[in-house]
């Protein structure tokens, strides 16, 4: 079988008091703070903690205990049919990332991937 994720390029992280998750992960463990973003009531901001790792996404709109791991790959719809096929749910409907569009998983026990 081929490999079908390129990359994990995002931990997206649940941040219900936002100032402070992004404080401990510059501040604390010493992240750089890349970008912040706001749109309406969302807040999202990116931190690179390692030269090597993905950027940690911090979120004010993820429900705790939520984090959600986002992959990069090359062909979304292969991905899709793959998974799917395997017995993986899909979750919600497609929507956009700067990559391109974005699907989420279930797994057999439950984790999220995002795609």
């Amino acid at each position: 079988m081929t490999q079908l994720f390129e990359s994990l390029d995002y931990l997206y992280v649940p941040a219900p008091d936002f100032e402070a998750a992004v404080a401990f992960y510059t501040g604390t463990l010493g992240g750089q703070l890349r970008w912040r973003i706001r749109h309406g009531s969302t807040w999202v901001a990116a931190v690179r903690l390692a030269d090597a790792s993905p950027l940690v996404l911090l979120a004010n709109h993820l429900e705790q205990g939520q984090l959600l791991l986002i992959y990069r790959t090359r062909s979304l719809a292969e991905l899709q049919h793959a998974l799917t096929n395997a017995g993986w749910a899909v979750e919600g409907s497609v929507f956009e990332l700067p990559q391109g569009p974005c699907v989420i998983f279930r797994d057999p026990g439950g984790q999220r991937l995002a795609v």
